[in-house]
């Protein structure tokens, strides 16, 4: 996998927001993606040690059918404190760790995080899509900036989140009776191929098989 290093990763929170401010106009929010999809991935992070190792997982799955093809686990210090807004810095330089063990290389990286539904527009998802120069997909578990208008209760509906009058995201129902999901562009991917694939990729529960599989693995459970 062929991995960009933009920038340090021991930084302080001013210098992380230049850095943020100044990548963010190479994210590409419209669709570049190769055809046809064949592999789908899911990263998402653990911490050990109260916090001061970064545990990244990574599961690839095939697409469509969703079969566990490959993970990978990377362990290594954590540099950047937890700050809202700043996860990408925290948690990327982990994750590069765990995707350069991979063998399989999927076609889309959905990320447990955002994409472009934050502050400046550079969230977690947009950070490593350009740093792999992959196509990847934000879906958050929580809000982070943003409002919607009330989601219906049957699978599949959503509504735009608004961030000073932009449309950044939308809020996703993936499951009945449980809450919405957070999906929004990271890079290479628009909106509602965003919406799509995160739905192909959901089965019986709340979050996609990528994130799901990663999220356990991560939190080793």
């Amino acid at each position: 996998m062929k991995i960009s290093q933009r920038h340090a990763w021991s930084l302080t929170v001013d210098e992380a927001i230049k850095i943020q401010e100044k990548l963010k106009d190479e994210v590409i929010t419209e669709d570049k993606l190769k055809e046809p999809v064949q592999y789908v991935a899911g990263v998402d992070m653990g911490f050990e040690a109260d916090g001061t190792i970064s545990r990244a997982a990574v599961a690839v799955l095939s697409f469509p059918d969703l079969q566990l093809q490959e993970t990978s686990l990377a362990r290594r210090p954590t540099t950047f404190p937890y700050i809202p807004g700043f996860l990408s810095f925290r948690e990327i330089p982990a994750v590069l760790d765990a995707l350069e063990k991979i063998k399989t290389i999927p076609d889309i990286i959905l990320c447990d995080g955002q994409g472009i539904a934050h502050p400046r527009r550079f969230g977690i998802a947009c950070h490593l899509g350009l740093i792999v120069d992959m196509p990847t997909i934000g879906v958050a578990k929580s809000l982070l900036v943003g409002k919607h208008e009330e989601i219906p209760d049957t699978r599949g509906s959503w509504q735009p989140l608004i961030h000073r009058g932009e449309t950044i995201g939308a809020v996703l129902r993936t499951r009945v009776g449980v809450k919405p999901i957070y999906v929004s562009s990271g890079h290479k991917v628009s909106l509602p191929t965003a919406i799509d694939y995160v739905l192909r990729c959901t089965t019986k529960y709340r979050l996609p098989e990528t994130t799901r599989i990663a999220d356990k693995l991560a939190s080793n459970k």
